[in-house]
C-alpha cells in the first residue's frame, strides 16, 4: 500500500482529491495549516468512507510547508514506519489573484519559498513523484481558440507568476536526472461540490471565487453577485469560462499519479477542464433553474488582468489519461447548492 502526501489536502481541491485516494488504497498524510480551510474536514471525510480500515489510512498533521524540521519529521517517520511517501500531491498554496496583487512577497514566500522547502524533502528521501496543482492563470490569452499545453505563456498576477516558477523548478529537477515523475495539472475554474453535500468549497474571509459567492446570494448572505463587464465580445457579453466538477477534477488526479506510476520517469503538462464554455450569465441562469432559487446580480467594470473567454483544450489529459470529465453543469450546480444547505450551520 502506498503512502501519499497531501500538502494542503484539508482544501477544496485537496479534499475532495484524497477522499478519491483513501478509496482506492492509498494511505494519505494530509498536510495543512488551515489558513484556509478546517479540520472539519477529516471527519467528513471520515464518514464518506463508511470503513475503519480504510480511516486508518488516513493522518491528518496541522503545518506549514515552509516548517522544514516538521516536513523532515514527516518523511523520516513514514520511512521508518516502512511506509515511505511514494508521491506528493501538492496542493498547498495561497490562491486570491486579487490578494496576490497587494501581498505578492506574501504569495513568492509561501508557494514558492514552500515548494522549495519540499522539493529539497523530496530529494533527500527519495521521493521524485510529484502531482502539482498548477493554475490556467499561467497562459497568455488572447481571442476564442482553446488553450492547449502549447499555448502562449504569460501570468499577469503575482499569483500565476509562482505557479509557473514552481512548472519551471519541477522542469529544472526534472532534467538534472535521478528519475523524477512529474505532472504539472493546469486547473480551469473548478466548482460544485462532493454529491453527498458533506465535503465542498468553503472558503474562510472574503469569498474570491464566483461559486461561493453564489451560494452566498442564494442564502441571502451577499446581496448582489457582481459581474464584471457585460461588453465582452461573447453571445451575451459577460466573460465565458470553463467550469468543471471538483470530483472530475479530483478523478484526474487519480488517473494522473496511475499513469506516473506505471510508465517511465517523465514531465507532463495537463490541462483539466472540460473543453466546453459557459457565461457568467449562463451559470446563474442554471444555478437558479436547477436550484429554484433567485440570484440577485449587478454589473461592474471589468477587473484588471481579465480575459473575455478561457476554454481549456483537454485533449491531451483525455488521450494520455484515459480521463474524461463526466459531470454536466447541471450537476455543479445540483451538487454545490446541496453542500452550502448540508452546511448552513456547521461548515
Amino acid at each position: 500500500m502506498k503512502t501519499i502526501l497531501a500538502t494542503g489536502g484539508t482544501g477544496y481541491i485537496g479534499s475532495h482529491t484524497c477522499l478519491e485516494l483513501l478509496k482506492k488504497g492509498y494511505k494519505v498524510i494530509i498536510l495543512d495549516s488551515l489558513v484556509n480551510s478546517s479540520e472539519k474536514v477529516i471527519s467528513k471525510i471520515n464518514f464518506l468512507l463508511n470503513d475503519k480500515n480504510i480511516r486508518n489510512n488516513l493522518t491528518f498533521i496541522k503545518g506549514d510547508i515552509n516548517d522544514e524540521k516538521l516536513l523532515d519529521h514527516i518523511f523520516k517517520l513514514a520511512k521508518e514506519k516502512c511506509e515511505p511517501i511514494s508521491c506528493v500531491m501538492h496542493f498547498a498554496g495561497l490562491k486570491s489573484v486579487a490578494e496576490s496583487l497587494s501581498s505578492p512577497l506574501q504569495y513568492w514566500h509561501n508557494n514558492v519559498g514552500g515548494s522549495i522547502i519540499l522539493f529539497k524533502l523530496m530529494e533527500k528521501y527519495k521521493c521524485r513523484t510529484v502531482i502539482f496543482s498548477s493554475s490556467a492563470t499561467i497562459y497568455q490569452i488572447s481571442g476564442d481558440k482553446l488553450i492547449n499545453e502549447s499555448s502562449p505563456i504569460n501570468p499577469i498576477n503575482p499569483y500565476g507568476q509562482t505557479k509557473l516558477a514552481i512548472e519551471r523548478l519541477l522542469k529544472d529537477l526534472y532534467d538534472k536526472g535521478n528519475n523524477w515523475r512529474i505532472a504539472n495539472l493546469r486547473y480551469f475554474n473548478p466548482i460544485g461540490a462532493h454529491q453527498s453535500g458533506l465535503i465542498g468549497e468553503n472558503p474562510k474571509g472574503i469569498k474570491n471565487n464566483i461559486f461561493p459567492i453564489l451560494n452566498g446570494v442564494a442564502i441571502g448572505e451577499i446581496e448582489k453577485l457582481r459581474i464584471y463587464g457585460k461588453n465582452w465580445p461573447t453571445y451575451d457579453g459577460t466573460g465565458i469560462r470553463d467550469f468543471i466538477h471538483v470530483m472530475d477534477l479530483a478523478e484526474g488526479h487519480i488517473k494522473a499519479l496511475e499513469y506516473l506510476e506505471n510508465n517511465e520517469p517523465q514531465i507532463l503538462n495537463l490541462n483539466i477542464g472540460t473543453g466546453k464554455g459557459t457565461s457568467v450569465l449562463g451559470l446563474i441562469r442554471i444555478f437558479e433553474n436547477v436550484n429554484k432559487v433567485k440570484i440577485n446580480y449587478e454589473f461592474t467594470n471589468r477587473r484588471k488582468g481579465d480575459y473575455g473567454i478561457v476554454i481549456a483544450d483537454n485533449s491531451l489529459a483525455k488521450s494520455l489519461l484515459k480521463w474524461t470529465p463526466k459531470r454536466s453543469l447541471e450537476d455543479m450546480c445540483v451538487d454545490g447548492w446541496r453542500w452550502q444547505n448540508n452546511n448552513l450551520n456547521n461548515p
